[in-house]
């Protein structure tokens, strides 16, 4: 019984502690709130039932992570899901922002879902999670350099569309 108790806690600590890592990154892969929902559902469904491969705590959100996109992969095996426009996505923002910082935060959130999954999925684990280059990947099974070209040509090309737009690059400055 005492095991079963320690095993809640732990995971319990972990639930707290990535739920809302995870369905933020949930959302940046699917655009939808309902299904990002439940991706972190079945995540944390599949973390507890692995729970005791869990060995170093300090692994523990990469390894969620690696269970989030490994579920969400698995449902483009099973079936085609309906897919929401990243425009119709509304999050709510702490706080105030002015019209123009507002579209600025609008053009590179559409640009970043514009770029290829390959560019995308670095920048975003990077940006969204937090990060390093050694650990996007480990999640993404690349090598260090190959990471490191896809962040920077991913920052490149955001850097040439803002650019176009209105001539600064404060933005993406900040996703560094």
């Amino acid at each position: 019984m005492r095991n079963t108790a320690e095993r809640q806690r732990r995971f319990d600590a972990l639930a707290r502690q990535y739920a809302n890592d995870l369905y933020r990154y949930a959302l940046w892969l699917c655009g939808d709130p309902t299904q990002s929902h439940d991706l972190v559902q079945e995540t944390f469904l599949r973390a507890w039932r692995a729970l005791d491969s869990l060995k170093e705590q300090k692994a523990a959100k990469g390894w969620l992570i690696t269970i989030l996109r490994r579920e969400h992969a698995r449902g483009f095996e099973r079936k085609s899901l309906p897919t929401t426009d990243i425009d119709d996505v509304v999050i709510a923002d702490d706080g105030e922002m002015a019209p123009d910082d507002q579209a600025e935060v609008h053009l590179l959130r559409q640009e970043i879902a514009k770029l290829p999954q390959k560019y995308r999925e670095p920048l975003l684990l990077q940006v969204i999670g937090g990060y390093s280059c050694e650990e996007i990947s480990e999640q993404l099974g690349l090598s260090k350099s190959a990471v490191m070209t896809q962040l920077f040509r991913a920052r490149e090309k955001l850097k040439a569309v803002l650019n176009a737009s209105d001539g600064t690059t404060s933005n993406v400055h900040e996703l560094s």
